[in-house]
């Protein structure tokens, strides 16, 4: 049984493996995915907002899948309750392997409807939301991964990982699929599951490369001729937490290093990610000499992008090769970056 584990394991570690079924006639439409980690209060009101769009909107079947990706807080708890006392159906699922994108596989697996909805657990949706989601779905032909409106939720926290553009857009090559949408508040067909497979498991939080599970999931849809929307409803309130410098400089440290190693994995499929590389770099020199910073806002370098970009280009490297756990010089090598302004 051990061993017929840890095959099934190792499957679903690889982007090619089988995502969940597809749906049947009497399955929800919607299937919304939280993924949690202590983070028992923000995660109370993000199902609270997801039922109350769901009642709003109550001619749109939905579920709501919650990973409990090894929380040590009240979170077991807490869920429990709530899933005992809601009016919609909620499943609960315990993923022990640490990492976002494996608590997403999870997610899907246990998945039932015909469209998938991501939505962090400190996030918020709208109250109109399944009813926005339902009007762009409803006409749809073929498969689409599609992105809403992120806003702050508190606005006492630094204006980052939002996305608050009020036109509707289409993904191509000329833009850096981080941050086109934001998997905070991702949604796609089944079908885009079903041929695209699970999330590589070597992104995101928790993981190796920090980031980027949404990102390379972007890439590898675009790759099959997935189209890539944003649109600027289905609108969420994102209560990141963020508001110093320094917490928004880790995270942004996260993001270049997991957009590295994605820049190095799709290095023949999709070459086009590395001219996005060259202009980051390209102005980082000219930074030195005076120009504009990459976010002005925030007061962000490009310097640390194109630092940490190598050097998640070189753990994928390692990662790709030997599938061993991180060395501990690279947390040491991460660590010196923070002196890059």
């Amino acid at each position: 049984m051990a061993g017929e584990r840890s095959e099934i394991l190792r499957e679903r570690a690889q982007p090619s493996a089988k995502p969940p079924k597809a749906s049947g006639g009497r399955d929800p439409a919607a299937s919304f995915i939280v993924c949690t980690r202590n983070r028992a209060e923000a995660l109370e009101a993000c199902i609270r907002s997801i039922e109350a769009t769901c009642r709003s909107h109550a001619s749109m079947t939905s579920e709501l899948v919650v990973v409990d990706n090894g929380s040590t807080d009240d979170t077991a708890e807490r869920l429990a309750r709530l899933a005992a006392t809601s009016g919609m159906t909620i499943t609960l699922v315990v993923e022990h392997r640490r990492g976002l994108a494996a608590a997403r596989n999870a997610g899907m697996e246990r998945s039932r409807g015909r469209i998938l909805i991501f939505i962090d657990d400190d996030c918020e949706v709208g109250l109109h939301y399944l009813r926005d989601l339902e009007r762009h779905y409803l006409n749809d032909e073929g498969c689409i991964i599609r992105g809403g409106r992120v806003e702050l939720g508190n606005a006492l926290d630094l204006p980052f990982t939002i996305k608050r553009s009020l036109q509707r857009a289409r993904f191509t090559p000329d833009i850096h699929p981080g941050g086109f949408i934001l998997g905070c508040n991702m949604t796609m067909h089944r079908e885009v599951a079903l041929r695209v497979g699970y999330f590589d498991e070597r992104f995101g939080a928790g993981s190796f490369l920090q980031s980027a599970e949404d990102t390379d999931y972007i890439v590898r849809a675009f790759q099959l001729g997935i189209p890539i929307e944003y649109v600027p409803d289905m609108s969420v309130l994102h209560y990141h937490g963020r508001d110093t410098r320094e917490a928004i400089e880790r995270l942004h440290r996260n993001y270049s290093l997991g957009n590295g190693g994605l820049c190095l994995k799709h290095l023949f499929k999709a070459p086009w990610l590395l001219r996005h590389f060259y202009w980051t770099f390209r102005s980082a020199c000219r930074e030195s000499w005076g120009g504009d910073r990459f976010d002005p806002e925030v007061s962000l370098s490009h310097w640390p992008i194109v630092s940490m970009n190598l050097l998640g280009a070189a753990e994928f490297a390692r990662l790709a090769v030997t599938g061993r756990r991180r060395q501990p010089e690279l947390d040491k090598i991460k660590q010196a970056t923070r002196s890059l302004r």
